[in-house]
């Protein structure tokens, strides 16, 4: 077999660049992190006896991510998926329904669209900011859908077109202002995909908080971890009653009976997973500090790397970076496979981003706009190790 690293200066640079950062011995892509009050939190849910769906670490953890959102309401679930399903189902959004969505996620956000019946319609990123673009999508929407009294509809299939779910990829904020702008002159609504995104903040605002709902994730991998788990955070106090109701198997609250008044789901935390978070949650700025350090690291070791560039938080937004992320220029992008070959023989975790969501099996009829510049991306992103533990405590 012939080693790529041998017929790739670029890789070898980038191998480098990373070690410089990172250090010797083998790195992951990104790792919780426990540090705080983790064990004694869950070692007093265990004493409780209090390990499933009902405790005083579930209210609790949805009034801390209440307040550090700045949302008026959270609700905790399983994991991010369950949360924009039912975002998605209070949103409105009916069987046969179109749902936009970027081609350049994870497939999650389609698989909440698929969930509910609907059909996603996949839409074009932008480069500044690899989320949705506001500004091709109107011009998109111009040419393929009317609005026939408060809805809008595709002119070609003669679905619905009933939300928009705008992700903001590795924890940088899209132009979420150009996407309410178009939300409102096509009467969608809006859903934000904010799973990746805890943290990070539009001229100091919270993503997640600037649709009707917005979904969060505290999978393994991300910021803040609840081992598997989820939330949803609105305004709205009926939308917050309602999905609390309805993750919750919709049993009507009785002192022993068990009645159920429709169609539930049971995607309730459990009281161990909200003790990990809310030690996690306390946690949440010093990972935020960490992870800004470590791109400020990465930024200037691949200063001298020529055809890259690590990617930088959009003006006006404050950014998590909860996976660091290289974008290699077009001159450099037929590079991309022997950079992830030869960071991983060096023990470096890099990852490529997600293969476009028409390219899956289960998604390749759906509806797309041309997608020009997510094409572009899937070829030129690399994930590097991000995890906040990689920036010494003492020099945040």
């Amino acid at each position: 077999m012939i080693d790529m690293r041998l017929q790739s200066p670029v890789a070898d640079q980038v191998v480098a660049a990373i070690r410089s950062v990172v250090g010797t011995g083998p790195v992951a892509l990104h790792e919780p992190r426990f540090a705080g009050n983790e064990w004694a939190y869950v070692k007093e849910c265990l004493d409780s006896t209090f390990v499933s769906s009902v405790g005083k670490f579930v209210d609790r953890f949805e009034a801390d991510l209440a307040s550090y959102t700045g949302a008026k309401y959270a609700i905790a679930v399983v994991n991010g998926t369950a949360a924009l399903h039912v975002a998605l189902r209070l949103a409105g959004v009916q069987p046969g329904d179109e749902v936009l969505v970027p081609a350049l996620s994870f497939v999650a956000t389609a698989n909440a669209v698929a969930y509910c019946g609907a059909e996603p319609h996949f839409a074009d990123s932008e480069e500044r900011t690899l989320g949705l673009d506001p500004n091709a999508l109107r011009d998109y929407l111009g040419t393929i859908a009317e609005i026939r009294g408060d809805t809008c509809v595709n002119r070609a299939t003669g679905r619905i077109i009933r939300s928009v779910v705008p992700m903001h990829a590795f924890g940088h904020p899209l132009d979420i202002e150009g996407m309410l702008s178009v939300a409102r002159d096509f009467h969608l609504v809006l859903v934000e995909d904010a799973a990746e995104s805890l943290g990070s903040t539009v001229r100091g605002r919270h993503t997640g908080t600037f649709g009707s709902m917005g979904a969060l994730s505290f999978n393994g991998n991300k910021t803040i971890t609840t081992g598997g788990g989820g939330a949803i955070i609105t305004d709205d106090p009926s939308l917050a009653k309602r999905a609390k109701h309805i993750t919750t198997t919709a049993k009507v609250p009785h002192r022993w009976e068990y009645q159920h008044d429709e169609v539930g789901f049971n995607y309730r935390m459990p009281n161990i997973n909200a003790a990990l978070g809310c030690a996690q949650l306390e946690q949440l700025p010093g990972f935020v500090t960490a992870k800004r350090a470590l791109f400020k690291r990465y930024e200037a070791a691949f200063r001298n790397v020529s055809g890259m560039r690590v990617m930088a938080e959009p003006p006006d937004s404050r950014s998590n970076y909860w996976l660091q992320t290289l974008v290699l220029g077009a001159n450099v992008a037929c590079e991309r496979d022997a950079i992830l070959a030869a960071t991983n023989d060096a023990g470096l975790m890099t990852r490529p981003t997600w293969s476009l969501m028409h390219r899956l099996l289960p998604y390749g009829k759906s509806p797309r706009m041309p997608l020009r510049v997510a094409e572009s991306l899937e070829r030129r992103l690399v994930n590097l190790p991000s995890s906040p533990h990689l920036v010494p405590e003492d020099l945040p």
